[in-house]
C-alpha cells in the first residue's frame, strides 16, 4: 500500500480539470435542476407526461398512511398489527434521509432496529444461506416498537452515546459519538441471550432506478478491477435471495447491498416495516411465538396488491437526484482533487453508464456520476454491527451512493449520516471510515483546516 500523502502534495493538487458536464447531471437526462425542501420529490426529468400520472399513483400510496382493518378505505387497510409506521413517507422524510431518535426519546420514527441470531446449527446455517439470517426466535427479523390500538408495540428503542475523540494531524479535535442500543419494555419475553442488533436509518430515494439499471457486469467489473489493482480496497458483491425467481442474485439495496431489486425492496419493507402482505411476502410479520396476527382482523389475504407494488416501483425507479451546485467554485474543485487523491473514489465510483432498459426508457443508457460503486467494503471494527447478512460480514457495508449529499439539510433539516445516524455531519461521517477506507482516512487526519474545508466544500456541492 502507498504511504499516505503528504501535505505538501496534498497542496499542490489544487490543478485539476473543471467538473464535466455528466457531473453537473448527475443522473443524466434524469436529472432535475429544482432546489428546496421538495428537491428529492420530483420525477425524472425526461420522463415523458404520460407517464408521470403513474408516478403520482405511486407517489399517493408511498406518502399516504395505510389504516388498521376492517376499513372503508379497502386499497389502504391491514396496518399491522404490529409495525414501525403506517407510511413509507414517515421513514423516508421527503423521500430523503432517516435519522437516529433523541436520546431518551423512545420514538424511533425514521429508524428501526434488526435483529437475528447466529447460524449454529446445520439447519440453521443452512437456512442463513438462503434467507441471509436468523431472526431472534420470539420477534423475527425486526422490532416493530409501534402496534395497533389493543396491542402492545414489541418494545421500545432507546439510544446513547459515549465520546470517540479523533484528532488531526494539525491537533484539532473532532468528538465522535458512538451509539449504544438498548431495547426495554418487551411484550413477549426475553430476546435470545446471542441477539445481534443493528440500527438502520431510512437511506434517500433519489437515484434508486438507476442504481438498478448499472448492468451486473459493470459492477462485478469494478470488484475485479479493485481485486487486481491490491491496493487494499477489495469490494465484493452481496449475493441475496429474489423471492421471486428463488435464485441467489446480485444484492444492490440496502444499507449491507440485502435486496436484489426495488420491487423486492418495496415488498419487503410494506411487510416489515408496515405489517402488510404481498404476493411477494404473503406471511404476516409477526414470529411464530406470537399470537398477534391471528388474533386481530387483516386487510385480506394479500393486502398490498400486485397493481399497488408496480406503481410504487414505478415511484422508487424515477424520483430524480438533484442537479450538482458550485461545481465552478475554485475551493470545490480543489475539494475535488483531494477527494480524488486521498483515495476515497477507490470506493466512491464517480461515473456509471446504464444499461439501456426498452421498457424504462427515461433510465436507458444515462451516463451517471452516483459515487458508489454498490460493492460491499470492509469499514473496520468502529462501524461494525456484528451482523452479517449473506455474504456481509459485521464489519461490511455498501459503499452509499453521495449524490444530493448536500442537499440533506435544506430536504431533511439535518445532517446526520451513517447506517445509524451516528454522525451528525459529514467529516464525522469521513472520520468513521476504517478498514479498507483507513488509507484514505488517513489522508484526511493529515489535512490543514483549509484543505478540510475545500473536501466539505466539494462533498457539499454533490
Amino acid at each position: 500500500m502507498k504511504s499516505y500523502l503528504s501535505a505538501s502534495l496534498l497542496t499542490a493538487l489544487f490543478l485539476v480539470a473543471p467538473t464535466q458536464a455528466h457531473e453537473v447531471y448527475s443522473g443524466g437526462k434524469t436529472t432535475t435542476k429544482k432546489e428546496g425542501p421538495n428537491a428529492f420529490s420530483l420525477p425524472a426529468s425526461n420522463l415523458p407526461m404520460s407517464k408521470r400520472l403513474d408516478f403520482s399513483v405511486g407517489n399517493s400510496f408511498f406518502r399516504n398512511p395505510w389504516v388498521p382493518a376492517p376499513a372503508s378505505t379497502d386499497a389502504r387497510d391491514g396496518l399491522g398489527p404490529l409495525f414501525n409506521t403506517n407510511g413509507c413517507q414517515n421513514c423516508h422524510i421527503k423521500d430523503g434521509r432517516g435519522h437516529a431518535p433523541e436520546v431518551g426519546d423512545e420514538n424511533a420514527v425514521s429508524m428501526l432496529v434488526r435483529l437475528s441470531i447466529p447460524a449454529t446449527t446445520p439447519a440453521q446455517k443452512q437456512a442463513f444461506i438462503r434467507d441471509g439470517i436468523i431472526p431472534e426466535p420470539t420477534y423475527g427479523g425486526q422490532l416493530q416498537d409501534f402496534a395497533i390500538q389493543g396491542v402492545k408495540p414489541e418494545g421500545k428503542v432507546n439510544i446513547s452515546y459515549s465520546d470517540v475523540p479523533v484528532t488531526f494531524k494539525d491537533g484539532t479535535v473532532v468528538t465522535l459519538r458512538k451509539p449504544t442500543v438498548k431495547i426495554t419494555e418487551l411484550a413477549f419475553g426475553e430476546m435470545h441471550p446471542d441477539t445481534q442488533f443493528s440500527a438502520r436509518v431510512a437511506p434517500p430515494m433519489i437515484g434508486l432506478g438507476l442504481l438498478e439499471s448499472i448492468s451486473e457486469d459493470t459492477i462485478l467489473a469494478f470488484a475485479k478491477e479493485q481485486q487486481e489493482d491490491g491496493k487494499g480496497v477489495s469490494g465484493k458483491p452481496n449475493k441475496v435471495l429474489d423471492v421471486q425467481t428463488n435464485e441467489l442474485t446480485l444484492g444492490r439495496f440496502g444499507w449491507k447491498a440485502g435486496q436484489p431489486n426495488l420491487m423486492q425492496q418495496n415488498a419487503a419493507a410494506f411487510n416489515g416495516d408496515l405489517g402488510l402482505t404481498s404476493t411477494l411476502f404473503p406471511a404476516e410479520n409477526c414470529a411464530s411465538a406470537q399470537s398477534t396476527c391471528t388474533d386481530f382482523p387483516n386487510g385480506g389475504s394479500i393486502e398490498v396488491s400486485d397493481n399497488i407494488l408496480d406503481f410504487v416501483e414505478f415511484y422508487s425507479q424515477h424520483l430524480a437526484v438533484p442537479m450538482r451546485r458550485n461545481t465552478d467554485d475554485p475551493k470545490v474543485i480543489k475539494g475535488k482533487n483531494l477527494f480524488q487523491e486521498s483515495g476515497c473514489q477507490s470506493c466512491h465510483q464517480a461515473e456509471f453508464r446504464t444499461a439501456s432498459r426498452p421498457d424504462l426508457p427515461a433510465l436507458s443508457e444515462q451516463l451517471i456520476s452516483p459515487y458508489s460503486d454498490m460493492l460491499l467494503h470492509d469499514m473496520g471494527e468502529g462501524l461494525s454491527d456484528s451482523r452479517p447478512e449473506y455474504l456481509a460480514n459485521g464489519r461490511e457495508w455498501r459503499t452509499s451512493p453521495l449524490w444530493g449529499l448536500g442537499y440533506t439539510k435544506e430536504v431533511n433539516g439535518h445532517t446526520f449520516l451513517l447506517h445509524d445516524g451516528r454522525a451528525r455531519n459529514v467529516m464525522e461521517a469521513v472520520l468513521w471510515h476504517g478498514g479498507e477506507a483507513e488509507y484514505a482516512k488517513q489522508n484526511v487526519l493529515a489535512f490543514n483546516e483549509q484543505q478540510r474545508e475545500a473536501l466539505l466544500a466539494f462533498l457539499d456541492s454533490l
